[in-house]
């Protein structure tokens, strides 16, 4: 099985990487066979095509299943923020720590203007229908590197459910407080890591996690361009493999 991080707009890259990996032409076609294929989320803002990655990303699950593999995908907290934008541009969230709006975080986290306008209705039903949480195997996959997760439920099941509720609702304050969880981090790093992991492990079951939204090179103190290759940490139970596309890193497609 195979995983790819946060992606953010960057199709001419991903692709390269996806053919080096040996799972899609050199025009970015399936040509992985049977193999199983991740993506962790985060499709969109900071790069020039966003709407094209969601594109080839959905285009590649229907081409995999022809030839009998398997391309999935979680939606990440940056799908959450385009469409929250989306839905409620500029409308003020309730808020007692003054003006907050899906509209000013999308602008400050790299919101792109092409993504939005070129978003159709198949896009955002598709994006609301990914899970945020899956077990591969022994692996836990998870967009963001938090423990938030733990506050939508007891299993995988019920904080799939839960955040799908929420994002085939229309309520602002929950969509927020969804974006909100979705945009917090580091929970594995420290001395509690392990433990925290440890959470989230045992009540969704695996025994690594893998996450984006993070990137290694922060979590090392080194350049983005220096990255080669995913980030194992928290005692082995924690696998990050952001590598900071959008910030001058790679493209990593990590093999698990």
């Amino acid at each position: 099985m195979y995983v790819v991080g946060d992606v953010h707009g960057h199709l001419d890259k991903l692709i390269a990487a996806l053919h080096e990996a040996g799972l899609v032409t050199r025009d970015g076609h399936w040509a992985g066979g049977r193999n199983r294929l991740w993506f962790l989320g985060d499709f969109v803002d900071r790069g020039p095509d966003g709407i094209g990655v969601i594109e080839l990303v959905m285009r590649l699950g229907e081409e995999a299943t022809t030839d009998g593999g398997q391309v999935h995908s979680l939606l990440g907290n940056h799908e959450v923020l385009l469409l929250g934008m989306h839905l409620f541009g500029d409308t003020p969230v309730p808020s007692d720590y003054g003006f907050r709006s899906f509209a000013r975080s999308w602008h400050l986290n790299g919101g792109q203007l092409a993504d939005q306008t070129r978003l159709t209705d198949r896009h955002v039903r598709w994006l609301t229908d990914r899970p945020v949480v899956a077990v591969v195997g022994e692996d836990l996959l998870l967009h963001s590197d938090t423990t938030a997760y733990l506050n939508w439920g007891e299993t995988v099941e019920e904080v799939n459910e839960a955040v799908s509720g929420v994002l085939h609702g229309r309520d602002l304050t929950a969509w927020w407080d969804c974006w909100h969880r979705m945009t917090t981090r580091y929970a594995f790093r420290g001395a509690t890591g392990a433990d925290a992991a440890d959470q989230l492990l045992t009540r969704f079951g695996g025994s690594r996690i893998v996450h984006g939204h993070s990137i290694i090179a922060d979590q090392l103190g080194i350049q983005p361009a220096e990255v080669d290759g995913p980030h194992s940490y928290a005692e082995g139970k924690a696998l990050a493999v952001d590598g900071g596309l959008f910030d001058g890193g790679p493209c990593l497609v990590v093999e698990l």
